[in-house]
């Protein structure tokens, strides 16, 4: 019975729907809701696919797909997003460790945020828009659960970087067990790493890379991770693989 509740605390936590009015959830299964990172890609994912197809049919192809790239926005409450921002302003403007985590706790945001969702925004639209339209489907449902499994594994590689009490959502992520990590494997695979021709599974590799180096970066910055990191590692690897994909396609 614990593993639906944490599914649910999963749903709840990373997006905006009000699962919350289905059933309530014990606190602890907070610390666990990156386990079920990937699985909540399935519904991120899949409301992006549809909201494009289902725009596509009335609207030109950019309008479309911009509109499918808010509806993601809203359906998560822009959490990813605000991440984001945190990060490129704490790791553009922090001198210190504790300077970095300061800014990155700080609601306002700042040049380096701005600049990097400008960034983030103009490069997600232009490589979805590149792809051919029947494709892209597939690379989002691919995209989506799998760099969502890479971004989890954060909280194996690292400590978290505050103290409990100071976390914005007063949780700490609970390390994952071997059971997790295959469990969060197979629904990052499943369905959409299996649905892309095989000539564009190595698009897979590029997420990996960025993880890395961008843990390294954490690492010597902040010694740990934040929650901000987490949304951050996401976008930023999902952004990677969009990147390889395109190439891959160009390049076919």
């Amino acid at each position: 019975m614990k593993i639906f509740y944490d599914i649910g605390a999963s749903f709840m936590f990373f997006t905006r729907l009000p699962f919350w009015r289905i059933f309530r959830v014990p606190t602890d299964s907070f610390r666990r809701t990156v386990n079920y990172w990937p699985l909540t890609g399935w519904l991120t994912g899949g409301i992006l696919i549809l909201t494009y197809w289902g725009c596509s049919h009335f609207l030109p192809l950019p309008a479309a797909l911009l509109l499918a790239i808010l509806s993601r926005v809203l359906l998560t409450g822009a959490l990813h997003e605000d991440g984001l921002a945190d990060f490129f302003d704490g790791f553009g403007g922090g001198t210190s460790r504790q300077k970095t985590l300061e800014i990155m706790k700080d609601s306002h945001i700042g040049t380096y945020g701005v600049i990097g969702l400008i960034f983030y925004f103009g490069l997600l639209y232009t490589l979805l828009s590149a792809l051919p339209h029947p494709f892209v489907y597939a690379v989002i449902a691919a995209g989506d659960p799998w760099c969502k499994f890479i971004a989890s594994q954060v909280i194996n590689f690292l400590p978290y970087a505050r103290k409990e009490e100071e976390s914005k959502n007063k949780t700490v992520y609970n390390r994952m067990k071997a059971g997790n990590i295959l469990f969060a494997l197979g629904t990052g695979i499943l369905p959409g790493i299996l649905f892309l021709p095989a000539p564009y599974w190595a698009a897979a590799a590029a997420p990996m890379a960025i993880f890395l180096l961008l843990v390294l970066l954490m690492k010597k910055k902040i010694a740990g991770y934040t929650g901000d990191c987490c949304g951050a590692l996401f976008l930023l690897c999902e952004l990677s693989f969009y990147t390889a994909i395109t190439i891959l396609q160009i390049n076919n």
